[in-house]
């Protein structure tokens, strides 16, 4: 096991300035954090557009972003687009010329695509994912008129009343003439789009898409090309992974995607793939590559992308050919969403922009050529390290995991610390660096339980991102096996090391993660504190009651008709008897993923049992606890939880 500190030279500065923040509040330096998403850049390579905000911290206050346009060599603000002081925008995309940026601004159940501040039209429902034509005529959107929820399953989902599964919403491509006019829908209404591409010579579109219920059917989509004149659908390849990223060669003749296993529409991760755009079986370029893709864009000189290597965001070209990579640029951070998954690339493929973070340093935004993109943004460089971090790596069985540790800055000598294990949701997906701020802002859980004394380990056990697919496909029927094994290794690992009590553990997760709890408590008396935050306690039952049973199928291996004796294996409730620790249950009322009744399952048993536990149901919430007074009362909660029992 190897424990190193990460950003050393300014965890010094700041233990040795204990009084910064105070000081900075005291002289009147603002400590608001000025955060930058969506990050787009021009063909050209000379400007950023991104979704910029600014978080003062007040509680309940959400902040509202605009979108910005800076000069990528300076950073300097060049423009600024607000034309809907209510709406929430969708990611920014360059015409191909760079002297125009599209938009969506939605408010209200209306969407309104935007070129600057011009309204080009409207949607009466959900839009988003505005791209330019190759010629600049015209734009692309995808769009749900009449929609009955937010897109995406982490929304809250629509009231279960009336016949069901009777009116599911359709998102369709749809395309505006640049000048302005009437949206024209394309592809056909009964097949959900979830990403798209324009082809080179502006004749149709590359896109993934699955018949019936938007929600469920990601992990099923197929790869398709759209005709852009008849709106007409034929699909180009059945993969047997999930997809994600569609990207053409300039010559039009070919596909590329990120293929792989992935439990969650956005959390991209996988290998990169081939397939000719006239159809045929895709090709894996990259077998055995030791890292997870998680972008990918088709440049004049060839692709380029981005990858989850160990712990490091890792910058590369790739050879379509061969698969063979080339490393430009990597370091310790979590990029935010960019137009080519998690970065942005110019039209050449030499220069690269990001909006990157780690536990340690706010949001800045990165750009410049592949190999040495700089930091051209100085508003959040007065925020000081809140925390110590640290990255652990230890072996168990084979594999080779890897976490981070976060904690006070200022340790007292000779004191143990009591610790909190967070794990991860998804299945598939990955702990990486997000800056840990003072108050409300930024990583809140975690630095609210810093500031009251505990460690926080986060651990990324098998079948987490970042080591390539045999890692992330380690966990397949076998869900708190061997993962679990891995977390608990990891915990020994880091009390060798660290002034953690190893008596005083607590275990907590949300999604994957709650069901880790569900299943760590119930599979180990290490831990006595938990909190599970939308966690699945019975895998029979859920089959039945989730709206995204497909998901399931890969990971299990057949469904629970087929296989039920699977689903009963990897059950909490199946175990609930041997349950001892204190544990804090909470989910959304309108969660899609994971309902609420395995959550009321889960309590309802340990109730029964006599474990001390709380069950908490936050109104009108999805899969994600997005109302700030409910993620403050959640926050409340989980430090008071801990604390009385830790």
């Amino acid at each position: 096991m190897q424990l190193k500190a990460i950003a050393l030279a300014s965890f010094v500065a700041a233990a040795t300035s204990s009084g910064a923040v105070a000081l900075a509040a005291d002289t009147g330096v603002s400590l608001a954090i000025r955060d930058y998403k969506a990050v787009a850049l021009s063909p050209a390579g000379e400007r950023i557009a991104a979704l910029e905000s600014v978080d003062t911290g007040v509680p309940g206050k959400r902040p509202h972003a605009v979108v910005v346009v800076r000069d990528a060599a300076t950073g300097k603000i060049v423009g600024e687009y607000d034309p809907c002081k209510t709406c929430s925008y969708d990611r920014p995309s360059w015409s191909p010329d760079g002297k125009n940026v599209a938009f969506i601004g939605s408010a209200g159940g209306k969407a309104t695509l935007y070129v600057g501040t011009r309204a080009l039209a409207s949607v009466d429902g959900n839009a988003n994912s505005a791209r330019w034509s190759p010629d600049g005529a015209s734009l692309a959107l995808l769009a749900t008129v009449g929609a009955r929820k937010e897109t995406g399953a982490t929304a809250a989902g629509a009231r279960l009343v009336g016949e069901i599964g009777s009116n599911d919403d359709a998102q369709r491509i749809a395309t505006v003439p640049a000048a302005g006019g009437t949206v024209k829908l394309l592809s056909p209404d009964d097949t959900f789009i979830y990403e798209y591409d324009w082809t080179p010579d502006g004749k149709g579109f590359v896109a993934t898409g699955a018949k019936g219920n938007g929600d469920n059917n990601w992990w099923v989509a197929k790869l398709a090309y759209v005709d852009a004149a008849s709106g007409a659908l034929r699909v180009i390849a059945s993969p047997a992974t999930q997809l994600n990223l569609p990207r053409v060669s300039p010559d039009g003749k070919t596909v590329a995607y990120v293929g792989g296993l992935m439990s969650d529409f956005g959390s991209i991760g996988g290998d990169l793939w081939t397939v000719p755009l006239a159809g045929g079986e895709p090709k894996n370029i990259t077998p055995g590559f030791k890292g997870t893709f998680h972008g990918l864009a088709w440049r004049k000189n060839g692709l380029v992308g981005s990858a989850l290597m160990g712990d490091q965001l890792t910058v590369l070209s790739i050879d379509a050919a061969s698969g063979t990579t080339t490393q430009h640029w990597s370091a310790a951070v979590t990029a935010a969403g960019g137009t080519d998954g998690r970065l942005s690339f110019s039209a050449d493929g030499t220069q690269v922009a990001a909006a990157v973070e780690d536990f340690a340093s706010a949001p800045r935004l990165v750009a410049g050529p592949l190999a040495q993109p700089k930091h051209v943004t100085q508003d959040n460089d007065k925020l000081a390290a809140q925390v110590s971090v640290g990255s652990v790596g230890w072996g168990i069985e084979g594999f080779s995991s890897k976490g981070w540790v976060v904690g006070p800055l200022q340790v007292q000598p000779g004191k143990k610390y009591p610790m909190i294990v967070q794990v991860h949701g998804g299945p598939a997906s990955a702990v990486t660096p997000r800056y840990i701020a003072a108050g409300a802002a930024g990583n809140s859980t975690v630095r609210a339980l810093v500031d009251a004394g505990y460690f926080v380990f986060m651990p990324n056990p098998r079948g987490s991102f970042g080591q390539g697919q045999e890692f992330a496909r380690a966990n397949r029927r076998d869900f708190g096996g061997g993962d679990l094994r891995d977390i608990l290794a990891g915990v020994d690992a880091v009390s060798k090391v660290m002034p953690v009590d190893a008596a005083r553990l607590g275990l907590m997760g949300h999604s994957y993660g709650g069901f880790m709890t569900m299943w760590g408590v119930t599979h180990s008396e290490r831990f006595k504190a938990a909190v599970a935050g939308a966690g699945v306690a019975n895998w029979v039952s859920y089959y039945g009651q989730n709206g995204i049973d497909q998901w399931m199928v890969p990971f299990f291996g057949a469904t629970m008709y087929d296989d039920p004796a699977i689903y009963r294996k990897l059950s909490p409730i199946e175990y609930v008897k041997n349950a001892k620790t204190p544990t804090l249950v909470y989910v959304g009322e309108r969660d899609v993923e994971t309902p609420a009744a395995q959550s009321m399952e889960f309590w309802h048993a340990l109730k029964a049992l006599g474990v001390p536990t709380t069950f908490v149901v936050y109104e009108d919430e999805g899969h994600a606890i997005r109302k700030p007074e409910h993620q403050q009362d959640l926050v409340r909660r989980i430090v008071g939880w801990f604390d009385k029992y830790l």
